[in-house]
């Protein structure tokens, strides 16, 4: 008589035919994931910082022009760091074009401040 061949369990780890490790480019595209989700978490961040400033800029005395503007500035400043961090995280330069973008917020910030 033959003896009966012994069922592994589908649950377990089989010695025998270990499971296949991760191969590199699993691994580069969990890091290029990785970068998408840190940069899209800063620039809201920074984003969200800009949108308070220009509210505060916005409630601010009409006679406080100066306070008003300084505050369109900071949200300027702000804007070209988010894209800076942006940029940073995915390793390009951040002196590039893109910077420009940055200044949207101050533009924006000083239309609905002033008008």
């Amino acid at each position: 008589m033959t003896e009966p061949t012994k069922r592994v369990a589908k649950h377990l780890i089989d010695p025998a035919n270990p499971p296949r490790r991760a191969v590199q480019r699993d691994d580069e595209r969990l890091t290029r994931v990785k970068q998408w989700v840190m940069s899209v978490l800063a620039v809201t961040t920074i984003l969200h910082l800009c949108v308070g400033l220009i509210l505060a800029a916005v409630f601010t005395d009409t006679d406080r022009v100066d306070a008003r503007i300084g505050l369109n500035v900071i949200a300027g400043i702000l804007g070209v760091s988010a894209v800076a961090a942006g940029l940073a995280i995915h390793k390009k330069n951040p002196v590039s074009p893109w910077i420009a973008l940055g200044v949207i917020p101050a533009i924006a910030g000083m239309l609905i401040t002033f008008r």
